[in-house]
């Protein structure tokens, strides 16, 4: 598929990254960006050339918004981070998991209902915006019980407050299920960690309802306060950021600065498969080239070819084969991620085909040293 006058679509059954005739900041008209790994490292630095690639795009029209899971932070909070960073921003610019579980919550409960609040400031801001009462203790007869990130000193007493409730039957939310947070330190465990807690204490009797990415109450959040028509979401992982695009059918770009890698790129499930790809949030900024099957099996990028023989990704230059593929295809000037893009192609349509599966990329990657 390419995207040219800004007209976007979502293919099912994805086969091969899209391409596009314009950069993506002309192509959508709001980018829906993740945080962590996309914007910013776990400790809270910039990625390399993410806030000057933010504000070319900003500068070219195109709104920006920030969606995150982690439901810690309040959303004034997250702009006063980017700002920081460079990248101005407002409060009404960040949507959280938190804002998502409220709006879930306020559907299904009278206005003014106490809700017990396991989690951190982000939680108790959005439930006062629906109009509900935090509270604390399973005895202040709340009417729901919802869970969210709430930082690593989160006291265990508050898991058991969630537990006394859930197991006298309050309804129980969830703002997301990520069961790992990247840290300073390195990975954590995340909110969905502390769901299985209270989910073990009460005997696995219920399940809790939950709001974050993948699931389409964060995209209906995200949607209903930007006022997207045109949206692209930009993510680092596939398990949240990607198939949360794909249930929310629109369109989405990984960037290969967070915790996907290209292998697990290539191993993707159909609601994994993103759009496009790029390096960083410069791709935002470009064109995304054409990904064309070949006739003949294989995949052409740029100045790639990509195709499977014998279970195995087959890696070559555009114009020919040999042990010189890499240094060939280098010097016309083609692109590392060309050859990813192709590579895609060739694992994707392998695993889909009737019979097939994910073939092995080893030799390939090796290639390529990535």
């Amino acid at each position: 598929m390419t995207v040219r006058n800004g007209q976007g679509r979502r293919e099912g059954g994805r086969k091969h990254p899209g391409g596009s005739a314009v950069a993506l900041s002309e192509a959508y008209d709001t980018a829906l960006l993740d945080l962590d790994g996309v914007v910013y490292f776990a400790g809270g630095a910039a990625i390399p050339y993410a806030v000057e690639a933010l504000g070319a795009a900003r500068a070219g029209g195109m709104h920006l918004a920030y969606v995150t899971n982690n439901a810690l932070r309040t959303p004034g909070e997250v702009a006063e981070h980017l700002t920081e960073l460079g990248v101005p921003s407002e409060a009404g610019d960040v949507i959280t998991s938190a804002q998502a579980v409220a709006r879930m919550i306020a559907d299904e409960v009278p206005a003014g209902s106490r809700v017990l609040v396991v989690g951190g400031e982000g939680l108790r801001v959005a439930l006062r915006e629906r109009g509900l009462v935090p509270v604390e203790s399973a005895d202040d007869d709340p009417v729901a019980v919802v869970q969210g990130y709430g930082g690593p000193g989160m006291p265990w007493a508050r898991f058991a407050e969630a537990a006394y409730a859930v197991g006298r039957g309050v309804p129980w939310y969830a703002s997301n299920t990520d069961l790992t947070i990247p840290g300073t330190r390195g990975i954590g465990p995340g909110n969905g960690a502390a769901v299985e807690v209270v989910r073990i204490a009460t005997g696995h009797r219920v399940e809790p309802k939950v709001a974050g990415k993948p699931l389409p109450p964060m995209h209906r959040e995200t949607v209903l306060r930007t006022g997207a028509e045109r949206p692209l979401v930009v993510g680092d992982r596939l398990d949240t950021d990607i198939e949360g695009a794909f249930n929310g059918g629109v369109d989405s770009l990984l960037v290969l600065t967070g915790v996907t890698d290209v292998a697990q790129l290539l191993a993707a499930v159909p609601e994994h498969r993103p759009t496009y790809v790029a390096a960083d949030l410069r791709g935002l900024l470009v064109g995304q080239p054409e990904v064309v099957a070949d006739g003949d099996g294989g995949f052409v990028c740029g100045g790639w070819r990509a195709s499977v023989s014998g279970g195995e990704l087959v890696l070559d230059g555009a114009r020919g084969e040999g042990a010189d593929v890499l240094d060939a295809a280098r010097g016309e000037g083609a692109d590392v991620l060309d050859a990813v893009r192709a590579l895609c192609g060739a694992a994707w349509s392998e695993a889909d085909r009737p019979g097939g599966g994910v073939p092995d990329a080893g030799k390939a990657l090796a290639l390529l040293g990535v």
